[in-house]
């Protein structure tokens, strides 16, 4: 039975201002523990002993593609597909899928966020092959990510009993809880953390969205309608827009019955903010992760990044600071505390409201 992974790779990563833009935003970006691989890049080199670049599509923004094709040189450029619009992830994973299930409905796909990092990838490979069995056997599966602190910034999943093997049933679905919640959920043991990766038949997502999100399911089928035609490319531009903009988590995963989750410990780390750019990025004895070339006094706890493209650097020199976000391009630099690094999308939309589209 043939594998598919599907990447989506459309967000603006806003949060990673002024590093992340428009045109090139967090999942281009090097953000992960190597200050060279793309995030995106990163998510396709780990999945190639299971899913070769050839049955791998990415769904992205249509002002994203060339960016997209030039960081994967190995993925045929008519696996890129190209969203008039962002409509959230139903309608994303939703076209992929029946992109996918044309040539063969019955095929496994993989649904992966583009801009996550992941350490263990020979054990993030166990997992995905576990999901997979779920995926076979008919399941709608994801991997619930095995918590190790009290976090509010996720939502969770709730498991329940085994049903088969390495799956367990899902109970329901989480949003984000307040710090008494996750604590508990923590010290309860039956929540895990809701990663967004998600792993089923094409055949089985089509009638769930079918049945779940028929509004959803007829704009597939007027694309899918298109493409027989030989004029997809017109029908999207028309009836895309008009998909419903809802989560796949809100409007089918919730909503589905006999859900599979697999746990997962491999070390995953969403790649949220600054603040998680510094967890990962090595640091000197005081906690600095620096480029080359800066300077700390007295200082602990910092990240600094240049992301200049100017031949000559400047030296970035810290005093007696602690717990610092410094991000140098060549237009802007972000100061911040690193406690406050969620905040960074009010830079955003500040700029928004002056106007200043050449610094987005």
């Amino acid at each position: 039975m043939a594998i598919h992974a599907v990447i989506m790779a459309g967000g603006a990563g806003t949060r990673f201002w002024p590093a992340s833009r428009a045109k090139t935003p967090k999942q281009l970006l090097p953000l992960g523990a190597d200050p060279v691989e793309p995030l995106l890049a990163a998510t396709v080199r780990r999945l190639a002993p299971l899913i070769p670049a050839a049955n791998v599509t990415i769904a992205t923004g249509a002002a994203l593609v060339d960016a997209t094709a030039r960081i994967l040189p190995d993925v045929p450029r008519s696996q890129l597909l190209a969203e008039p619009v962002p409509r959230n992830t139903a309608p994303c994973i939703g076209w992929a899928t029946a992109t996918i299930a044309r040539a063969n409905p019955e095929a496994l796909i993989v649904v992966l966020p583009s801009d996550h990092y992941i350490p263990d990838e020979a054990g993030f490979l166990r997992v995905v092959g576990r999901a997979l069995e779920g995926a076979k056997a008919g399941h709608l599966t994801t991997i619930g990510i095995v918590p190790t602190r009290p976090e509010t910034g996720y939502g969770y999943i709730e498991v329940g009993n085994a049903l088969v093997g390495d799956l367990l049933k899902v109970e329901r679905f989480v949003e984000k809880p307040n710090r008494e919640k996750a604590e508990a959920f923590l010290r309860g043991g039956k929540h895990l953390w809701n990663a967004g990766m998600f792993f089923f038949s094409g055949r089985v997502m089509m009638d769930a969205i079918e049945k779940h999100l028929p509004e959803l399911h007829r704009g597939l089928l007027a694309i899918e309608h298109g493409a027989a035609r030989g004029d997809e490319a017109k029908v999207l531009s028309d009836v895309f827009p008009t998909l419903p903009s809802i989560s796949i988590d809100n409007g089918v995963m919730e909503k589905a019955a006999g859900l599979a989750v697999v746990k997962g410990d491999f070390g995953w780390n969403d790649v949220g903010s600054w603040e998680s750019a510094w967890e990962l990025a090595p640091k000197d004895a005081l906690g600095n992760a620096l480029p080359p070339g800066a300077i700390a006094v007295d200082a602990r706890g910092n990240f600094v990044c240049d992301r200049t493209t100017r031949g000559q650097k400047r030296v970035i020199a810290l005093v007696g600071v602690e717990d610092l976000v410094v991000v140098e391009t060549d237009d802007a630099v972000l100061v911040i505390p690193r406690s406050r690094a969620q905040d960074v999308r009010a830079v955003v939309d500040e700029l928004k409201k002056r106007g200043d589209v050449s610094r987005l």
